[in-house]
């Protein structure tokens, strides 16, 4: 999609990324189709062998070496995914969150056992992963979070609750967000494995119900006394959890922008397709100079932000993407999503508040973007610091 007209950088336009951008759309075309897509929205959740599919067509794990399991390729790969599934709508399958939130923390903290033994399984599908951050009590403030990793003999027993956690029902691979010793505060928090299956006290609350990105399954967690074997513990080594977090929220941030931007362009796509057919006092809405004016704004803003989150993809893809400014592209990024798309909706009238129509869940789904991976308030916060 080129709905904006600009360029992208030269390293996006590499034959090989150009090649795996085209297959992407192609799989996504055959595997969510609207219909497809609308049917995850009534089961508020992606079939699960959706996983297993993308597994076999290689596109999981594609930013891990292959030497680890995975298929390869760097973030390049993964931005061609987010966005593809963005304008093509079925940004609602969770695969993003697995390939470049999850499977990262295995590779970056992970022991040589532990990769060997969880990142093949992560790019099969056999393994669906998430990370459970949030608690009933603690959000954005990751310091204030209750639930415990006891050591005990050669196991962990994990006791607490989780909510807000994406791919929740359908993971059997979840990093929990834990404190190992309460006392210390932030340097006793630790990242402990549940895998899932079989696993004693494990309990999955509602699949809760959202006023967006209904497809996708975001849910409650239950530990009660769940044991956890001691080499579960990421990287072997406790009290590492919260500088594991800092370090890998950046590309979390940088991955909700680039998705905010991708979903933004379909609007735009789909608002061009209807005020040039629909008709109002006898012309196109296109014609009314209002429309003009309200578009030239959208595509500006739009093309402004693309241009600055390929800039933070390519500090990324360097190594140089500090957290300063992937909490700018997230913040700046989310909130002109959710102003264009706003505006956007404007102009289809009272067929834009009709589910039936895209504009209607682009318009929801953006909400929540200024809300998880930090809120926007916590961006700017994070910003202010380094004046």
């Amino acid at each position: 999609m080129n709905i904006l007209n600009a360029p992208d950088p030269e390293f996006m336009q590499e034959e090989e990324i150009t090649l795996f951008s085209d297959s992407v759309g192609k799989w996504i075309d055959e595997h969510a189709s609207p219909e497809a897509v609308q049917g995850w929205l009534e089961n508020s959740s992606v079939p699960r062998e959706l996983w297993t599919q993308a597994g076999e067509a290689g596109l999981l794990g594609l930013s891990m070496p292959e030497a680890d399991g995975g298929m390869g390729g760097d973030y390049r790969h993964e931005v061609v995914l987010m966005r593809q599934l963005g304008w093509k709508g079925a940004d609602h399958f969770g695969i993003s969150l697995h390939n470049a939130i999850v499977m990262p923390y295995v590779w970056h903290y992970g022991t040589a056992e532990q990769k060997a033994r969880w990142l093949p399984r992560l790019q099969s599908g056999e393994l669906i992963g998430a990370i459970a951050m949030t608690e009933p009590g603690a959000g954005s403030d990751l310091q204030g979070i209750k639930t415990s990793a006891r050591k005990d003999g050669g196991a962990y027993v994990v006791n607490g609750s989780k909510t807000f956690i994406t791919n929740g029902q359908l993971a059997n691979f979840i990093i929990v967000v834990a404190k190992t010793d309460p006392a210390e505060g932030a340097k006793g928090t630790s990242l402990i494995v549940v895998e899932t299956d079989g696993a004693e006290g494990f309990e999955r609350g509602r699949n809760l119900h959202k006023i967006g990105m209904e497809g996708n399954d975001t849910s409650e967690l239950f530990f009660n006394d769940v044991r956890v074997p001691a080499e579960n513990l990421l990287g072997g080594t406790e009290g590492q959890g919260f500088v594991q977090l800092m370090q890998q929220l950046p590309q979390e941030r940088l991955n909700i922008a680039v998705q905010g931007i991708a979903a933004a362009e379909r609007g735009l796509a789909a608002t061009l397709d209807y005020v040039k057919e629909r008709k109002a006092f006898g012309k196109r809405v296109i014609d009314f100079q209002n429309t003009q004016f309200q578009l030239a704004e959208v595509k500006t803003k739009l093309s402004v932000a693309k241009v600055f989150v390929d800039h933070c993809i390519g500090l990324h893809l360097q190594g140089r993407l500090d957290a300063v400014t992937a909490s700018m592209a997230k913040y700046w990024c989310t909130d002109i999503q959710g102003e264009t798309i706003d505006a956007m909706l404007q102009l289809f009238g009272g067929y834009g508040y009709m589910n039936e129509y895209p504009i209607a869940q682009l318009y929801k789904d953006a909400r929540v973007q200024r809300i998880y991976g930090g809120t926007n308030e916590i961006m700017k916060l994070l910003i202010a610091r380094s004046l």
